[in-house]
Order: C-alpha cells, then sequence, then structure tokens
C-alpha cells in the first residue's frame, strides 16, 4: 500500500513538472524577441533557429503546447483525486483533491515557471525548443484537427480567419515596442520620432510634406542669363524649376552647378551662357505617390526634386528627397535656413504661425501632438474643425490647444496664434 501511494504520488508530481514545462514554453515562445531570435540565428545559434521554426507557425505551436498543457493536468487531477478518495471517500476527498491540486497547479505549474519563462524569455525558449517542436511534430494532426474545428465553427458566426493571418502587424508591433520604452524612458523623443518617422513613410503622401506652388521658388525661363544668375544667386536652393508663360507651366529645371559650371567654360562671359543646353527635364509625379516609393525612386535615379500634379496634370508643389528625411531626422538647416521658417515663439508660451506651416513641422518645432490626419497646413486644420473660414479675431479651442486668428487674405488664413497645451482637465471644463 505505501509503495503503491509514493508511486502514484510521484507519477502525479512527474505529470505536474512537464506540465510546467509547458506552461514555461507558451509563455517564453510568445514573449521570446524576434529580432534576437533573428540575429542569434544569424550568429548560428541552433536554439534561436528552433524557436523561430515555431514562431514562424505561432498558431500550431500554441494549439500543441495548450494540448499537451491540458491533457496533462487533466490526467493528474483525476489520478490525485481517485488516489485520495480511496483514502477519504466521500465528497471530502474530492474536496481535498481540488485543494491540493489546485495548490500545485497555481504555485508550481503557473505562477513559478510562468514568472520564470517572463524574466528569461529567451533563454527559456531556446533551451525548451526542441522538446517543442517533437510535440508539435507528434500532435500535427490533431492539431489541424482542431483548427479545421474551430474555424468552420467561428465561420458559422460570421467570423472568417485566414490560415496566413497575423495577429500583430509588425509594423504596429515596432511601433507599440517604440512607444512602451519612450513611456519608461529608455527611449528618448527625438528618438521616438525618427523611428517613428521611418514607419510613417509608408502611409503619407508627397502632398502632404511638398512644398506648395505658391511657396516655390521660380525662374522665368525668358529672362537674359546675367539677371538668371542673380536670381539663382539670391536663392537659397540650388536646383530651380524654370517656366515660361504662366507659373504652372514648367519647361525645366535649372541647377546652380550646372550654372556655374557653364560660366567657367565661357570665361565668366554671362551673357554667353547657353541657359537651354543646361536645363534639364523636369521629373513629374502623382500627389499620390507615397513617402516610402518616393524615397525609393530618388534613390533609383539619383535625382533629388521631383515636381507633383494632381490627376488633371496641374501643378500642386515640389518635393525633395531633403523633405522626405526630414520627415524621419526632423529639419534639416543650414546657413541659408531659419530656425523654423513661419514660427515666432511669444512670451507668454503662444507662438505667432503663418497659415500655410505644416502641421507636422509645428508639432516637431514646439513638441506638441496636434493630429496630422485632418489636413497638411496649420490653417487647413483650423478650417477642418471650424467647417468654416475663420474671420480675423476669432479663437476657438481645439485638440487642448487655444486658435486665434490673426490675418486672413480673401479665403486664405494667413497667421494664426496658438497656445501651448492647456491642462487636460481645463480643456475638459471649456469644452
Amino acid at each position: 500500500m505505501i509503495a503503491t501511494m509514493w508511486a502514484v504520488s510521484f507519477l502525479i508530481l512527474a505529470l505536474l513538472a512537464v506540465s510546467a514545462v509547458f506552461s514555461a514554453a507558451e509563455t517564453a515562445l510568445t514573449r521570446a524577441s524576434r529580432g534576437r531570435m533573428h540575429q542569434l540565428e544569424r550568429d548560428g545559434d541552433r536554439g534561436a533557429r528552433q524557436v523561430n521554426r515555431l514562431l514562424g507557425d505561432q498558431e500550431t505551436m500554441i494549439g500543441a503546447v495548450l494540448i499537451g498543457y491540458n491533457v496533462i493536468n487533466i490526467l493528474s487531477s483525476s489520478l490525485a483525486t481517485e488516489f485520495i478518495t480511496r483514502a477519504v471517500p466521500g465528497g471530502w476527498g474530492v474536496a481535498l483533491a481540488t485543494a491540493i491540486m489546485t495548490f500545485l497547479v497555481v504555485v508550481f505549474v503557473e505562477v513559478l515557471p510562468k514568472t520564470l519563462a517572463i524574466v528569461r524569455a529567451d533563454d527559456v525558449a531556446r533551451a525548451l525548443s526542441t522538446p517543442m517542436l517533437w510535440v508539435v511534430y507528434i500532435l500535427g494532426p490533431v492539431i489541424y484537427a482542431i483548427q479545421w474545428i474551430v474555424r468552420h465553427t467561428l465561420r458559422i458566426f460570421g467570423v472568417q480567419l485566414d490560415m496566413a493571418t497575423d495577429v500583430l502587424a509588425a509594423h504596429e508591433e515596432i511601433r507599440g515596442a517604440v512607444e512602451y520604452h519612450h513611456s519608461e524612458g529608455a527611449v528618448e523623443g527625438r528618438d521616438r520620432r525618427m523611428l517613428g518617422g521611418v514607419l510613417d513613410l509608408s502611409d503619407m503622401d508627397v502632398s502632404e510634406v511638398m512644398v506648395h506652388r505658391k511657396s516655390m521658388s521660380l525662374i522665368d525661363a525668358d529672362l537674359p542669363p546675367r539677371e538668371m544668375v542673380a536670381r539663382v544667386l539670391d536663392s537659397a536652393h540650388s536646383r530651380l524649376p524654370l517656366y515660361r508663360g504662366e507659373a504652372d507651366n514648367i519647361v525645366g529645371l535649372l541647377h546652380a552647378k550646372d550654372l556655374f559650371r557653364a560660366m567657367a567654360k565661357v570665361q565668366g562671359k554671362v551673357e554667353a551662357i547657353d541657359i537651354a543646353a543646361i536645363v534639364r527635364e523636369p521629373w513629374f509625379i502623382p500627389e499620390t505617390t507615397n513617402l516610402k516609393d518616393q524615397l525609393n525612386a530618388f534613390l533609383k535615379r539619383r535625382n533629388h526634386v521631383a515636381l507633383v500634379v494632381d490627376e488633371y496634370g496641374a501643378l500642386q508643389g515640389l518635393v525633395t528627397l531633403e523633405d522626405i528625411l526630414e520627415e524621419i531626422v526632423g529639419e534639416i538647416e543650414d546657413e541659408h535656413d531659419k530656425a523654423v521658417q513661419g514660427v515666432r515663439r511669444q512670451a507668454d508660451g503662444s507662438v505667432h504661425v503663418d497659415g500655410d506651416v505644416t502641421v507636422r513641422d509645428l508639432n516637431r518645432a514646439m513638441d506638441w501632438d496636434l493630429p496630422v490626419d485632418h489636413a497638411v497646413t496649420i490653417a487647413g486644420l483650423v478650417i477642418h474643425e471650424a467647417r468654416a473660414i475663420p474671420e480675423p479675431g476669432q479663437k476657438f479651442l481645439f485638440f487642448r490647444h487655444r486658435f486665434q486668428i490673426l490675418r486672413r487674405q480673401r479665403n486664405q488664413i494667413t497667421a494664426l496664434r496658438v497656445s501651448p497645451p492647456l491642462p487636460r482637465e481645463d480643456a475638459e471644463e471649456v469644452d
């Protein structure tokens, strides 16, 4: 009798130990850093390679772990109940078996192994990858049968599940990790904005960062060479569009370096320069081109300037490689640039902003969080929220900021005063 008691006790403890392994494996494999696993695999780590194999079909891996975990827990609980009720018959035996197994499962199968797996997720995942691969291999047919039942059951309720569906998109996973580490103080605000800027490139169009046609620096292609040279020297830009007749009729792009090289060839005789011979062909792109594609196009064509047109071919603006890079690294300034064009800080903490300043530039300059989805410019944001073109002197409260219209020219807001963000409770009281 005593030998049987010890044998059954040992068997139950052994089953609980295996269940603890499954519990630790589930937590470690779902929390393991995919980035570190891929790096370790490239370095030749066998355990990391096996972890990546398991994570490649995460649904199957989790299914295998859950099957093994639940089968072993049910088996160990049944053995304990059968064994204890022999010594303590009736309801008290069932209650005693439930209490003992609950304590053992919660402490030694759930809390202890999962705590270890959380603290050392990568190491535990690599250590348990081999047995988990065998479990997935052995239980494969059962797992696929269960998945088939689950998918067809959910389909009855209108839920469609694709076998290749990823629960969390890679970009959102990276963004979430950046935001989390920023909130914990491990990632600085500037680094957070840079990493976010890289992720945002594919979601933004060139129309959101371009220089609007009203703000473009243009040169009349029919000007005499001497005056054209003077215009180039007065400009802060090295590449200038040339127009003929109307400003929208762009006929070429003049590069300052080409112009000065031509001057050297004619030994400084400006009137002898053949402007038509050095003008480059303009590159037109649709305003719906996203920034990621345009960045790749800039790099491929080795061209830094493109003219943006709408669906009717009308000129909308100009975008440069620098404009796209500034969405990642922030404002790139040189000796010809002002610190922040169109944004003037006031003594009371507010700022005077030109209407054509983009919301992104204002956020970057003031470290604010005004929404960028509704409009490109700060004037456009106010018009969007006011649902009208405000008059000078009107004041609004949007997104915890006070906006005051300072100047308006025809239908265009040209200057505003924007206050710093109000405390959340004060903004709610005003609302």
